[in-house]
């Protein structure tokens, strides 16, 4: 077994790997738009929609325990 032969397999595993982890990440994606925490099509939108006048995709929320999690 030479080095070329070993670099085919694990080009092969490596691309299979990452294969695995993309369709991980669009099966995560879709699962979490379907149970309504985040709305994605938003996000999509932003990049159309940029002028410095522009919403914000989402409100922000005046959180008391995300100042202590800053403060710490």
């Amino acid at each position: 077994m030479d080095i070329r032969e070993v670099q085919g397999y694990l080009y092969f595993f490596f691309i299979v790997i990452l294969t695995l982890v993309l369709y991980g990440y669009i099966v995560h994606l879709y699962r979490s738009e379907k149970k309504g925490e985040r709305d994605y099509e938003k996000y999509g939108k932003m990049a159309l929609d940029d002028e410095i006048t522009s919403k914000p995709v989402e409100p922000i929320e005046k959180d008391e325990n995300a100042k202590e999690k800053k403060e710490q």
